[in-house]
């Protein structure tokens, strides 16, 4: 650098070397638990949102006095702040919390350890299951009443029509709200981030490794993390694409086949009553 400030002769082009240096050593250690706890809690989340959230539609689809009032409230955690929502649970999760005066116990939930990574599994699913729900919610609203008509004039009790009528009509939709929430448990940072804090082995994801690299003017390995947490991301997109993209589609064919086929029954019904 010279007089001026201005750099004179940089660094030397390190090729993929930044690249090589994450999977060996300490750094390699740390990437890969980096890379096991995002897939980790990408899919437990997703695979308990997924449940919860087609509950909660099927509660807010439902006729009963104050539905209005139940949707508002089951949104409410989704339209908080992620930051707020982490404080949140920091709150309930301290050792004279919330969370240890239910249990009867005196769990450190926000400490480094398997503690730390159900809290926040429970704080992530408490935020955005209401977002599977949601859409959920507007696929259901979207069933015709006269496809459950037909199933009951056809004999079919409540856990038939669930799983033979509902599931299948619904699969385009829980497809795409699975894509959503897949991409955005990939990249799972100021949660974990606020809640736990930072370097913690149970808890730290790749966008907080990188976060972290970046922190300390470490550019290069932060940048190779920031890569590498772009293609994991792209690769779970696309296989997800690939392999169920052709499924949403005969998911659509099928739902028009079903529907079709409970229209056929029920006009057949009627014309038996008269």
């Amino acid at each position: 650098m010279d007089s001026s400030g201005f750099v004179v002769e940089g660094e030397k082009f390190v090729g993929v070397q930044h690249y090589a240096d994450l999977f060996r050593g300490e750094a390699g250690d740390r990437f890969y638990n980096a890379l096991a706890n995002t897939s980790f809690f990408t899919f437990t989340t997703v695979a308990l949102e997924t449940a919860i959230g087609i509950a909660m539609a099927l509660v807010m689809h439902k006729s009963i006095r104050g539905r209005g009032l139940v949707r508002a409230g089951v949104l409410v955690p989704w339209a908080v702040p992620t930051v707020v929502s982490a404080l949140l649970w920091q709150w309930i999760f301290q050792a004279d919390g919330v969370a240890n005066a239910v249990l009867g116990t005196q769990i450190l939930w926000t400490s480094d350890g398997v503690q730390g990574a159900v809290a926040v599994i429970v704080a992530d699913t408490w935020k955005t299951a209401p977002f599977v729900g949601l859409l959920v919610l507007a696929g259901l609203q979207l069933i015709p009443a006269e496809v459950y008509e037909a199933a009951r004039v056809d004999g079919a009790n409540a856990s038939q029509q669930f799983f033979r009528i509902t599931l299948p009509l619904l699969r385009p939709v829980l497809l795409v709200a699975v894509l959503f929430r897949l991409l955005d448990a990939l990249r799972m940072f100021d949660l974990p981030y606020v809640l736990i804090g930072p370097r913690k082995d149970s808890v730290e994801t790749l966008s907080m490794l990188a976060f972290d690299e970046a922190a300390n003017t470490r550019y290069g390995p932060a940048a190779a993390y920031g890569v590498l947490l772009f293609l994991y991301v792209a690769a779970i997109a696309f296989l997800f694409v690939k392999v169920l993209g052709a499924e949403i589609f005969a998911s659509s064919d099928s739902a028009k086949q079903v529907k079709r086929r409970l229209r056929r029954k029920r006009d057949l019904a009627k014309e038996d009553l008269t």
